[in-house]
């Protein structure tokens, strides 16, 4: 169990490391730093890393080592495209078996948010961010979906992130939110599709705008 317990522990430090950007895309996974950091020998954090490697975050480079995943803007476009789909379905069964409840877990989510978002406190307002999506896809009873839905989640993290603190992202995002809940609220489930695939669907359109800005007018 010990050994078990470590291993979670390193896995959910070094994923932080990671979507804080002290570890950066790219970047070389050095076992004896981090071993030494944690207070642990190589193994677990070997382990720890095959883990991260599961959940697409680090890729392994034969005789290199150990690297922070770099995911290209097309393959996090592409992702985001599936995401989006996959998302809009968890509306659209969730709408139809929506509970008094289910709903009051969703509410208290957003609530929290907004406060978050109001004082800008992203390091805290993005695992509520989390914590909310999960539940809309583990309330929606497909557990195929589920695990598909987190497969290429995983792989979005640092895009997730970057395009959330672009531009106003943490208060447009939870506006979002409200709109699918009314959504799911209503029993609609078409209705409940489209403002789940578009709150997806504008992420990636704030994504592209944080890598791509438009270029500045010209004063007249």
């Amino acid at each position: 169990m010990k050994s078990v317990s470590l291993a979670s522990a390193l896995v959910r430090e070094i994923e932080r490391l990671i979507l804080t950007g002290e570890l950066e895309p790219g970047s070389r996974i050095n076992e004896i730093h981090l071993a030494n950091r944690f207070g642990t020998s190589r193994g677990p954090i070997r382990e720890a890393t095959r883990s991260l490697e599961a959940k697409g975050l680090v890729e392994v480079v034969r005789n290199r080592g150990v690297f922070v995943r770099r995911l290209s803007t097309e393959e996090a476009v592409e992702i985001y495209d599936v995401r989006s789909a996959l998302f809009g379905q968890a509306g659209r069964l969730l709408a139809e078996h929506m509970t008094d409840e289910i709903l009051a877990r969703l509410t208290g989510f957003i609530t929290d948010m907004d406060k978050l978002a109001e004082s800008g406190e992203f390091d805290a307002y993005y695992p509520v961010n989390l914590a909310f999506h999960s539940f809309i896809v583990d309330s929606a009873g497909n557990k195929t979906l589920a695990a598909e839905y987190r497969r290429f989640v995983d792989k979005l993290h640092l895009f997730r992130a970057r395009s959330l603190v672009q531009g106003g992202g943490l208060a447009v995002s939870n506006r979002e939110h409200r709109e699918m809940v009314d959504a799911l609220a209503s029993g609609d489930g078409e209705r409940a599709f489209i403002t789940h695939w578009r709150h997806v669907d504008r992420a990636k359109k704030r994504l592209l705008a944080s890598i791509d800005p438009p270029p500045r007018r010209l004063s007249s």
